[in-house]
């Protein structure tokens, strides 16, 4: 009896250690994709084959890391909310672009897309640090410019992006009107538990089960819970019911404490979307409704509707 008591106890202390190396070893392979597999860290395309309008826009981070970005018009003189488009974490702008494409078309504005650090043609290596500052970096950039309305940039953040995104708009409730999040989890230390269900008794922030006796180990921890009660603007949640990779209840966690605090806050479901299609599965009720939630917060001027008719 003895011995068998012996050999658990060593296989569940193997696994902790097992746990414990795959952590500190690959954490950033496994939280950062910058190369989906079979595919190239080069963008498979630019704005210009979808006839898109754009600009590529250099920038540099706080800690002086290069990087790139593509700034994409629906026209010249548009002066219609400009999204400031925070990417998942696998793959690069390039593959977001189908996506962008039709949200210009549908919601009348600018997007500007950041390539992380370590993601497309941006230098570094990604880290929650690195890209905090490459966020912040874009922001101001943006707010900069003299040829888009500043009062109406709009954040929007799906899985990763959302986790980016809210930390961005936290801090920045002069600069950002308000923030879309789209499947995006609690904490990456709850997606530990998700992705390795071993480790949900180690590790965790919202559901975890265990004494969290290994989240020290996360570099990259990316507490959205603790960041969504402090925004301070209004918030639009979308939530994918069939998302395969970030469990929904990760979302109607991030609104109730978010609602909790900000009545500007609206959640809608979209029953047939997974993580990465909600977008397209959610077909036109997916673009009114972020069309109802930009004419409420960033609506537009009277003067812009002239300067639109005439630029047309």
């Amino acid at each position: 009896m003895v011995s068998y008591v012996s050999v658990l106890l060593y296989g569940v202390g193997g696994i902790v250690v097992a746990g414990m190396a795959l952590l500190v070893a690959f954490q950033e392979k496994l939280v950062y994709v910058p190369v989906v597999p079979g595919l190239t860290k080069s963008y498979p395309m630019t704005p210009a084959r979808l006839r898109l309008l754009y600009e590529d826009v250099w920038l540099r981070s706080s800690d002086g890391v290069k990087l790139h970005s593509w700034f994409i018009k629906l026209f010249p003189e548009c002066r219609g909310p400009t999204i400031l488009f925070f990417q998942e974490n696998a793959g690069n702008i390039a593959h977001r672009l189908e996506m962008v494409r039709i949200m210009l078309q549908r919601l009348q504005c600018n997007v500007f897309m950041l390539s992380y650090r370590g993601y497309g043609a941006s230098e570094g290596f990604p880290s929650q640090l690195g890209i905090t500052k490459d966020a912040q970096a874009a922001l101001d950039h943006l707010f900069q410019r003299t040829d888009i309305d500043t009062s109406r940039i709009i954040v929007f953040g799906r899985s990763l992006g959302g986790a980016v995104g809210s930390v961005l708009t936290k801090n920045n409730p002069d600069k950002v009107a308000a923030i879309i999040l789209e499947n995006t989890f609690t904490s990456i230390l709850d997606m530990a538990g998700v992705l390795l269900p071993f480790l949900k008794w180690f590790i965790g922030k919202s559901s975890s089960k265990g004494p969290r006796l290994l989240n020290f180990l996360v570099r990259s921890p990316w507490n959205t819970i603790d960041v969504i009660g402090e925004i301070k603007q209004p918030i639009l949640f979308l939530s994918g019911l069939q998302d395969e990779m970030v469990p929904p209840s990760h979302m109607q966690m991030l609104y109730a404490k978010a609602a909790a605090r900000n009545q500007q806050c609206s959640f809608v479901e979209f029953p047939n979307g997974m993580h990465m299609d909600t977008w397209l599965s959610g077909g036109d009720r997916y673009w009114s409704t972020i069309q109802e939630f930009l004419e409420k917060t960033v609506p537009q001027k009277n003067s812009d509707s002239k300067q639109d008719f005439e630029a047309r």
